[in-house]
């Protein structure tokens, strides 16, 4: 039996019956830069759908900023209101109804800080003035993600708190509209990556210097939305930095470490995006390492991705015991029913909607867990 169209269960946490998951293959958060003042559009509800039918167990929401200045570009989702809300259950309620029940919906729950205010990535991706629809992004401390550009605001402790009730406000928002599961962002140079990294957490204060003050304002975040929700609350990281004296693997491992003690379900474990001199190799699988080191020392559930395209090559992960999850992002998008043809390869069974199932010759039939198909 392959081991990435096997079940997986969070663990469960007294009488609380915790999330199942159908298969161990996750959609990873990309973001689609289509919101209209940060309500979802029609474009999501054709890439969700989408998503919800290739044959993932999960699909994990693009990062949803808590707040309007949280965004990445003034056309990034958010869920900060009423509108936002709203515009977010319904498309994706219309989205589920054209999907396989059993997929679960898990959100990521974001602020930008300092990589906030930015302009579509076709479009150049640099810090937008507040004349050309910018803002006056913040940060941990007032360095600028690139030279030359302006330096972020410093959050005032009272700014933080500010933030810390928005991704509060913002997951009870994400439960009220049926999302099964929320993710935190402190990963790719986004505001709590930012409060982990020396690279741009410079303050003199409680919350920089050691990795335990700058491990603060992450860990009080994540308090804050554990105590609204006993549902499954995970936290995608930044393994490294990839330069010179920026964080490093040992130093997120210690952080998951805090992390289970608070009651966390999950790590999903990715890196780069806090240096604009960062050095990524450019290969498969770079990144599982890191999720083997976490792992083994956090002894919390880890989800694997970057540049795993292959069927064989999730499998190779899982049967080395490197992650307990894999996640697959751009590949989706070039393979919509990347997760059907890896059931094929492998042997494993999916969900999919019974109006695709005679797209497939009988022989391979057997992914969907039925063969009686009629040929007309």
């Amino acid at each position: 039996m392959t081991y990435l169209f096997q079940p997986f269960t969070f663990p469960s946490k007294g009488n609380l019956a915790r999330l199942q998951l159908d298969n161990k293959l996750v959609v990873a958060p990309m973001c689609q830069y289509s919101a209209e003042n940060g309500a979802a559009s029609d474009w999501h509800l054709s890439h969700w759908t989408s998503l919800l039918n290739s044959g993932a167990s999960m699909v994990i929401i693009e990062a949803t900023a808590v707040t309007p200045e949280g965004r990445i570009t003034p056309a990034c989702l958010g869920l900060w209101d009423d509108t936002t809300e709203q515009a977010l259950g319904s498309v994706m309620a219309r989205a589920r109804k054209l999907a396989p029940s059993s997929v679960k919906v898990c959100i990521q729950l974001a602020h930008a800080g300092r990589k906030g205010s930015s302009a579509l990535p076709w479009l150049g991706g640099q810090l937008l003035k507040p004349e050309e629809g910018g803002w006056m992004p913040l940060g941990p401390s007032a360095i600028a993600q690139k030279q030359g550009e302006q330096a972020p605001q410093e959050m005032s402790l009272q700014d933080m708190q500010r933030v810390q009730e928005a991704f509060v406000v913002a997951a009870k928002r994400a439960l009220s509209i049926g999302i099964e599961a929320i993710e935190l962002h402190a990963a790719h140079g986004y505001l709590l990556h930012e409060f982990l990294s020396p690279i741009a957490n410079q303050r003199s204060d409680n919350y920089g210097g050691s990795l335990e003050n700058r491990m603060r304002f992450p860990i009080a975040v994540f308090e804050a939305v554990r105590e609204v929700t006993n549902g499954v609350l995970g936290v995608r990281v930044s393994a490294s930095d990839w330069v010179d004296n920026g964080l490093t693997p040992e130093e997120v491992a210690v952080f998951a470490q805090r992390l289970k003690q608070k009651d966390c379900d999950y790590v999903h474990v990715s890196s780069g995006g806090v240096a604009s001199n960062q050095v990524i190799p450019n290969q498969p699988l770079y990144q599982v390492p890191f999720a083997r080191l976490i792992k083994n020392e956090s002894k919390l559930p880890t989800i694997a991705v970057g540049l795993i395209t292959q069927p064989a090559q999730a499998e190779s992960i899982l049967t080395n015991g490197d992650a307990d999850m894999i996640a697959l992002a751009r590949a989706f998008l070039f393979n919509p029913r990347w997760g059907w043809h890896a059931a094929a390869e492998l042997g494993g069974v999916v969900q999919a909607n019974e109006r695709y199932w005679r797209c497939l010759p009988s022989e391979v039939r057997t992914i969907f867990g039925d063969t009686r198909i009629a040929q007309r």
